[in-house]
């Protein structure tokens, strides 16, 4: 079974999967690991999509690192 990318715990090690979604509970997480200023961007979307993070941490790492 997939993970709900709308109800279930998302933390820094909740794994990517084929299904994964932009729910407002992802943007919520990534709002509290990468602060106020965080939003979706075509440049993280597309990082995302190439199946280079493998979780959660890595997507907030990523956006972090590019915002330096």
């Amino acid at each position: 079974m997939s993970f709900d990318w709308h109800a279930g715990p998302i933390t820094r090690s909740t794994p990517l999967d084929k299904n994964y979604r932009n729910t407002q509970k992802v943007r919520q997480f990534l709002v509290n690991e990468c602060g106020k200023a965080f939003k979706f961007d075509r440049a993280l979307m597309a990082w995302i999509k190439s199946g280079a993070p493998s979780n959660m941490g890595d997507v907030a790492d990523e956006w972090m690192r590019t915002r330096r």
